[in-house]
């Protein structure tokens, strides 16, 4: 571990010497009362930018917001529960009111009901509704107040090696996901709306589905697949879209467990969301775990 945090202040030095951002850059992150989250605000207030902390319980949202507080940084606070279409639009029209543009987004929130060995999908639509449609309904909300600049605005979903395409065993579906140039956000929804048919219809074993968490695999893997057509479709338009898998992490999804601690996760997803215009890929997918080889195609 010491040679890991060693390495992560390294490339906070190297970050710092290549600063584009300012107070005036605009960051959201959602799900950020513990864990990632909260970790990933800390760590951007402070290295100086303006934070938006959002939480699904407006209690401990607050909670939050005064714990970071009382060690001197300046937070933005409002409620959203991303599973929520009129939560979102609240939140959205809260924001328009209060910021002149957004910079930043990180789509951290996000729920699983199983534990570490466990693989029920009981509780599937919400697990799809809060991983997958929340993000692409927020950024679908967002999009317009994006400032996209010669900085290049930024996107980064957090997501989970658990949606990789090789975890797919479906090979009709898999060949669809890999049809980058032609694939639609319709036939990503479709997928889901097969996965969430077939958990009705209890065949959802058979068909091919990740084996492991399989609800919340498949919520990611339709996040995975809904950046890589966000990436191509605004690809030299000022905004990058990307995804973060922190890895095997220690929160409250885990149970506790994991390698890592939410700080060192954060301190990689910070890294990674505040590189230099010129470095700043899109339609990547990004492996916290793996420092010497921090992005490949999704």
């Amino acid at each position: 571990m010491a040679s890991r945090q060693s390495e992560l202040s390294s490339s906070c030095s190297t970050l710092l010497k290549a600063r584009w951002w300012s107070k005036e850059t605009v960051a959201i992150v959602t799900g950020a009362n513990k864990g990632i989250g909260f970790a990933l605000v800390k760590r951007m207030a402070e290295l100086g930018l303006t934070v938006v902390l959002t939480a699904r319980d407006n209690a401990r949202g607050m909670e939050a917001v005064e714990s970071l507080k009382k060690l001197g940084l300046s937070i933005y606070y409002h409620q959203l529960d991303v599973s929520d279409t009129s939560s979102i639009k609240t939140f959205a029209s809260w924001f328009a009111n209060n910021f002149t543009g957004l910079d930043i987004l990180v789509n951290n929130a996000a729920v699983s009901f199983n534990d570490i060995h466990e693989n029920s999908v009981k509780h599937a639509e919400t697990v799809i509704s809060t991983n997958f449609y929340g993000p692409k309904r927020l950024m679908e909300e967002l999009w317009p107040m994006f400032r996209c600049s010669s900085t290049v605005a930024r996107i980064l979903n957090v997501s989970s090696r658990l949606g990789l395409l090789s975890k797919l065993r479906n090979d009709k579906l898999r060949m669809i996901l890999l049809d980058e140039k032609n694939l639609s956000e319709t036939q990503i929804e479709e997928m889901v709306n097969l996965f969430l048919e077939d958990v009705k219809n209890g065949t959802w074993e058979t068909k091919g589905w990740p084996e492991l968490w399989t609800d919340y695999a498949v919520s990611k893997l339709a996040l995975n697949a809904y950046t890589k057509v966000l990436a191509r479709d605004y690809t030299g338009k000022g905004i990058s879209v990307n995804c973060y898998c922190p890895g095997f992490t220690q929160t409250a999804m885990t149970g506790g467990k994991g390698k890592y601690t939410a700080e060192c996760a954060a301190e990689i997803g910070v890294r990674l969301v505040l590189l230099p215009p010129e470095d700043l890929p899109t339609g990547m997918f990004y492996l916290g775990s793996n420092p010497p080889n921090l992005y490949s195609k999704i």
